[in-house]
């Protein structure tokens, strides 16, 4: 935003903006302090330069490093580390006639204004302390991460948590459908059965996760419930936003049993490859908003087609962070996996297995394997799998020259047409090119050494390379 004609402050809206790494502002004619927000920011090039600032200059953050924040040809800028070499600020102590009558205007007012301060605040704290006892019984709901709900409105949102409105189980509880506002919107509550091992743990973990992360790829959470059931046993659930596309899972593996009224479960395996596409794109940002673009970057450890969900448009938003981990916390209590919390067969990284302590590398693991089932249509676990053979070698063994004999054939329904008529030869050449590319990322996210693993920036760098090339 270099050489423009902005002017004014640099707007308190850019303090949201934690994930930016450069910035360059210079040349303009912004004035006002340099904000103490920009000493949060990760910047590794930040440009002030040749502006109308004033002030002290902060000294934490990006200003700490010469090299990388420029602020000449601000005149009125002062103070900062002594690299930047820019002139002191004046000393902010008032003189000593100022000092003089201050004192003297204190001495005049500050007794009988002790006096009335001290009947008022008396009278306040009384009133405070009696309207406190008078509320106190709503106080530990505005404390919670989520304006909670009460278990009778789930009850009756869910019809008695009714098998109609059940719309699927998990390792730690069931979810079903319901409406807990007046206009009928649909919301998903997934609700903890507290006699399983972790469950608890699971539901603390995700609102410690959810509360304070909000991303487009991500299934956002509503509410929660803390209370105890009709019978005096302990109550959790948490209600999300409706995903009415189901889960990646029954797109991918169709069930032939469903649910009374539930219709998602009745779709038919119809993914085109650009739809996967654009699902896989979906799942790298949300993953890559985890890991790097979080206040504290969070592992999700349970990477799978069931946790993923689709909306009304077919976005995808990763789910379930029953798992997850804080990595700052994760450190800190030096907690591993061998404590139990791998994720799922299949889907977890090599080295959990190991006892290694989770990363954000089991995570792009997971990720790796989930692309390239969407690309083969085959589970990790499938029968074919054995005596050595893995989804990753298997997919391997296939590059470049037998990419499309193992690819999902449903995948190839509609496009195999296209290409076996000859109507459009570049089309086919292009639709090869993308599958190899893609399994290519898959390949190098579920490398079995972590560190040769792909990061998650890059894979969505790269898979919006492929939507470009493919024109998607």
């Amino acid at each position: 935003m270099e050489y423009n004609f902005f002017h004014g402050s640099i707007p308190s809206s850019f303090s949201s903006l934690m994930g930016i790494q450069k910035l360059d502002l210079s040349h303009n004619n912004l004035s006002g302090k340099v904000p103490n927000y920009f000493e949060k920011i990760r910047f590794i090039y930040l440009n002030l330069s040749y502006n109308n600032f004033e002030g002290e200059i902060p000294k934490k953050g990006v200003f700490t490093n010469v090299s990388a924040v420029s602020v000449v040809g601000n005149q009125r800028l002062c103070g900062g580390i002594s690299q930047l070499k820019m002139p002191k600020c004046p000393s902010k102590e008032p003189k000593k006639q100022q000092k003089t009558f201050r004192f003297h205007l204190l001495v005049i007012i500050i007794i009988p204004c002790a006096v009335l301060g001290l009947i008022v605040a008396s009278s306040s704290l009384f009133c405070w302390f009696r309207k406190k006892k008078e509320q106190s019984s709503g106080a530990s709901v505005k404390e919670s991460p989520f304006a909670q709900i009460s278990y009778e409105k789930l009850l009756r949102a869910t019809g008695g948590f009714s098998l109609s409105n059940l719309i699927g189980v998990g390792s730690f509880g069931s979810v079903y459908r319901g409406s807990i506002d007046d206009d009928g919107t649909l919301t998903a509550i997934k609700v903890l059965d507290l006699q399983r091992r972790g469950a608890s743990r699971s539901f603390t973990a995700e609102c410690e996760a959810l509360r304070n992360i909000r991303h487009r790829n991500l299934v956002r959470i509503i509410t929660s419930c803390s209370s105890i059931d009709f019978q005096g046993n302990d109550f959790k659930a948490l209600v999300y936003a409706y995903m009415p596309n189901g889960s990646l899972e029954t797109w991918l593996h169709p069930v032939q049993e469903t649910y009374e009224g539930d219709q998602q479960h009745e779709v038919e395996n119809n993914l085109s490859l650009v739809r996967r596409i654009n699902i896989a794109t979906d799942v790298a940002h949300a993953l890559d908003y985890l890991h790097h673009h979080c206040h504290q970057p969070i592992i999700h450890c349970d990477l799978k087609p069931s946790n993923i969900l689709l909306d009304s448009d077919m976005t995808a938003h990763v789910g379930d962070f029953g798992l997850a981990r804080i990595l700052p916390e994760l450190n800190k209590t030096n907690q591993s996996s061998s404590i139990g919390i791998k994720g799922t067969i299949g889907y977890a990284a090599p080295e959990y297995g190991l006892g290694s302590e989770l990363s954000v590398e089991g995570d792009i693991y997971s990720y790796g394997i989930l692309l390239l089932e969407m690309i083969t249509g085959k589970r990790p676990t499938d029968n074919m799998f054995d005596s050595g053979l893995n989804l990753h070698s298997f997919a391997r063994k296939s590059l470049p020259h037998n990419v499309m004999e193992m690819v999902d054939p449903v995948l190839l329904g509609d496009d195999i047409e296209i290409m076996t008529k000859g109507q459009s030869t570049n089309a086919g050449n292009r639709m090869v090119e993308c599958l190899i590319s893609i399994v290519e990322i898959g390949l190098a996210c579920s490398m079995e050494s972590p560190r040769d693993r792909m990061d998650m920036s890059k894979v969505v760098h790269e898979l919006h390379k492929i939507k470009m090339f493919f024109g998607n």
